[in-house]
């Protein structure tokens, strides 16, 4: 791909974001009812490719439940006031309430005392017994300290989730992860990202990964951009990893992982442009934060805001729009992509005339 020169000493290629790429309509349409938008990753199969984000803002325990029941994954943070204390419902009124700046303040405060190995237990096990599929997330710091706490509480699939989460890690103060021999002894299959390059995804994917994540430096609640000057465009990330993903399949033999695109899909257009560019599925923050049953009360925000020493987050209101239910399948009472995400992408699919979701990875599209 060729370069720009962006001044003397330094040249960097154009990247494209889902605001800058559109889908093409085909010769062929289709009925949206003989679209399937089912994804099977590993053993787990599900009627739609959309996995809940895993925020305090979007899940609780009882969330995390009904979202499976409509046929997603709902994925627990580990890290969150669910594992910090026996009742949350009063820190996330307050959190409501707060005004301004003062939230980061509090934020950080609140998300202090330590996670209670206990209550990592007993929320998987709230999940278990709803017969859902169980997923939770921990982030790369945590993950050796809690692994096995949420292994023996049942989870199907582990996430591991950092704003960025590379291979290799290199630290003078600590033993990093490695995440190629936890997860080869892990009996449980592991999501893990972010990544945003083609080098990155690799090097995941190598280590057994059965998804990565795509995304760095989106996403409504997070200042990645402006904090540390660090952001990859979506569009350019999610193709650059599809294509990893390929030359992994003939490197290995066969073996598929998945590509789930991990920020910036705030409305259903970009549901379907993240797919069109070669995701398998999608994990979704703000739109479900916008469900009357959201935690967030119509506020949301990621563990990017609480971070103890530089917040690259804030708490932000989205407000809402109408019960999960309506957010994922309609009806839809307005026309700006915030409600009826699943509906969208059928249509879509219908109107370039594709009926599965790797079929409609190749549809063409264009650069606006």
């Amino acid at each position: 791909m060729a370069e720009i020169e962006i001044g003397r000493a330094k040249r960097g290629r154009r990247a494209y974001s889902f605001d800058d790429i559109a889908i093409v309509p085909s010769r062929r349409t289709r009925d949206p009812e003989e679209v399937s938008v089912a994804w099977q990753i590993d053993a787990y199969r599900f009627e739609i490719p959309v996995v809940a984000a895993p925020m305090d803002s979007v899940m609780s325990p009882d969330t995390a439940i009904a979202f499976g029941r409509l046929g997603g994954l709902g994925v627990l943070d580990l890290e969150g006031l669910w594992t910090r204390y026996d009742d949350p419902a009063p820190m996330l009124d307050e959190v409501a309430k707060m005004r301004g700046h003062e939230a980061t303040g509090r934020l950080q405060q609140m998300y202090a005392d330590p996670v209670r190995p206990e209550l990592v237990r007993d929320r998987l096990q709230q999940m278990r017994d709803a017969g859902v599929t169980v997923a939770g997330a921990l982030s790369p710091q945590r993950t050796r300290q809690l692994a096995q706490t949420v292994v023996d509480a049942g989870v199907d699939l582990f996430v591991i989730r950092g704003t960025t989460v590379s291979a290799e890690h290199v630290s003078g103060q600590a033993e990093p992860l490695n995440l190629k021999e936890f997860i080869y002894e892990l009996d449980v299959p592991v999501i893990v990202g972010g990544c945003a390059t083609y080098q990155a995804a690799l090097h995941l994917m190598r280590t057994g990964a059965a998804g990565v994540l795509v995304g760095f430096g989106g996403g409504a609640a997070h200042t990645t951009r402006s904090v540390l000057g660090v952001a990859v465009p979506m569009a350019t990330a999610v193709a650059d990893v599809a294509a990893s993903r390929r030359d992994y399949l003939d490197e290995s033999g066969g073996r598929y992982v998945h590509v789930i695109a991990d920020g910036s899909v705030g409305r259903s257009g970009d549901v379907a442009k993240a797919i069109a560019c070669g995701a398998d599925a999608l994990m979704v923050g703000s739109p479900f934060a916008r469900a009357e049953q959201a935690p967030g009360r119509g506020f949301h925000w990621g563990a990017e805001a609480w971070h103890p020493d530089l917040p690259r987050g804030e708490r932000v209101e989205i407000g809402t729009v109408g019960t999960m239910q309506e957010v994922l399948f309609g009806p839809s009472r307005v026309a700006d992509g915030t409600m009826n995400l699943i509906g969208a992408l059928r249509r879509a699919m219908a109107t370039t005339g594709y009926t599965e979701l790797k079929e409609f990875q190749r549809v063409e599209v264009v650069v606006q």
